[in-house]
């Protein structure tokens, strides 16, 4: 029997797990600055709602997808990125409607699922932080929308950072563009890897995104989609640019970078770590503009924009740059309680605390004081209150303020009945 976990996911720890709350907690913090509320979509969706958004002939369709047949036989996958349930969300429950702010703008926490070669930042079961943008064709949204990814990870003190934008254009810029970059690739044919050779003609833009050594030397000088922008795609793009100048934004254009999804139009992005030993899996934020995915799911034509940050990575990152999280839980107070006759009256102690409205912990293994103190220093306890027998005879409890080493002896009714005013009384005195 195999009791190990399944290949490619990772179980969050506690020590560990305060890291990713203090991620989310900070995009919560973040985004609501921006006006984003929260949306929690299902981890599995009907497939038709994956491969008509990401595109057939994408690598998450064709050989990465976590699909399945149910009891139903309903054809059901794992969702592989945020972008299409939500979307499929904002369709279904018609939050496009006038009642609703325009731009109506949401973001997500929450895992998603490829079946890919596990390796170092990249999971078969991932976590993703992400947001969306629905109703603006504003030049403005695509650049305020980067502005709050990188606002996000300066947040978190990241500095080896690099924005890379590109454009896709639009219909009419890819109808272009598709003739021009086939008729570049053909006479490679041959020299394309299988994968690349079968996308040539049913998607060649997806070439562009082949990881293959031989496929990248190739399209390295394969002509590029800014010479083959419509009038509308290049005013939109010029605009994002001088917007990006404005603000003193440092910027790069990457005339081949195209994203892995078919859904994008015009703006796209990715935020790189240039930190020590990130290698291949330096991107830890991508998106861009997608205005025609609303109405490919159903809905009326509506524009939208976002991005998804990927939490491992992201980890990956801090680590590299030497950022430390903070990951300990304040412990406002312990109580050590000596002797069989005291348990009950230590749990009335810890509880009465914690009702108090202050985190509280208590020895529950009758160990002796030395080892009780001892936990109570790991823990980081402010106050240590200990309760012996002769205390409970006397119904008085030892109360200790750790910094100062001061102590004083209280009635155990006033720890039931005013727990705040001692607690202040042993703060001041470590102000002093």
């Amino acid at each position: 029997m195999n009791y190990q976990g399944p290949k490619g996911t990772h179980d969050i720890l506690p020590g560990e797990v305060e890291k990713w709350q203090f991620l989310e907690e900070t995009a919560r913090l973040i985004f609501n600055d921006y006006q984003y509320q929260e949306i929690r979509t299902p981890m599995f969706e009907h497939i038709e709602v994956i491969t008509r958004s990401v595109g057939d002939t994408t690598d998450i369709v064709t050989k990465e997808m976590y699909d399945f047949y149910d009891k139903g036989e309903r054809h059901i996958t794992l969702r592989p990125e945020g972008t299409a349930p939500v979307v499929r969300s904002f369709v279904e429950h018609k939050l496009f409607g006038p009642e609703y702010a325009k731009p109506y703008k949401v973001f997500y926490t929450g895992p998603m699922f490829r079946y890919e070669r596990p390796q170092k930042g990249r999971l078969r079961q991932f976590h993703q932080i992400g947001v969306e943008a629905f109703g603006s064709e504003n030049p403005a949204t695509d650049v305020e929308t980067m502005l709050m990814a990188l606002d996000f990870f300066k947040q978190l003190g990241l500095s080896e950072l690099r924005l890379v934008i590109n454009t896709l254009g639009d219909q009419e810029t890819r109808q272009n563009y598709r003739q021009a970059l086939i008729d570049y690739l053909m006479p490679h044919k041959e020299t394309l890897s299988e994968d690349s050779q079968r996308r040539l003609l049913e998607n060649p833009l997806r070439v562009l995104d082949s990881k293959d050594k031989r496929d990248q030397q190739i399209v390295a000088n394969a002509p590029s989609i800014l010479e083959h922008l419509s009038a509308a795609s290049k005013k939109h793009f010029d605009e994002v640019v001088a917007m990006l100048d404005a603000l003193e934004v440092t910027y790069e254009i990457d005339k081949n970078m195209v994203r892995g999804l078919d859904y994008y139009t015009h703006t796209i992005f990715e935020i790189m770590s240039d930190a020590k030993g990130m290698g291949a899996q330096n991107t830890i934020c991508a998106g861009g503009r997608y205005n025609q995915l609303v109405a490919d799911l159903g809905g009326p034509e509506t524009p939208g924009f976002g991005f998804a940050l990927g939490m491992e990575r992201v980890l990956l990152v801090l680590e590299a740059e030497g950022v430390t999280l903070p990951t300990q839980h304040a412990l406002d107070a312990y109580v050590v309680n000596l002797g069989e006759a005291t348990n009950i009256e230590a749990l009335k102690v810890v509880q009465s605390i914690r009702q108090a409205g202050f985190s509280a912990d208590r020895d529950v293994l009758n160990r002796k004081a030395k080892a009780q103190f001892k936990t109570a220093d790991k823990l980081g306890a402010k106050l240590v209150l200990t309760i012996g027998e002769s205390e409970l005879e006397s119904g008085v409890i030892n109360v200790k303020a750790m910094a100062n080493r001061k102590e004083i002896q209280v009635p155990l009714t006033d720890i039931y009945q005013d727990f705040l005013a001692i607690y202040d009384e042993l703060m001041k005195e470590e102000e002093i």
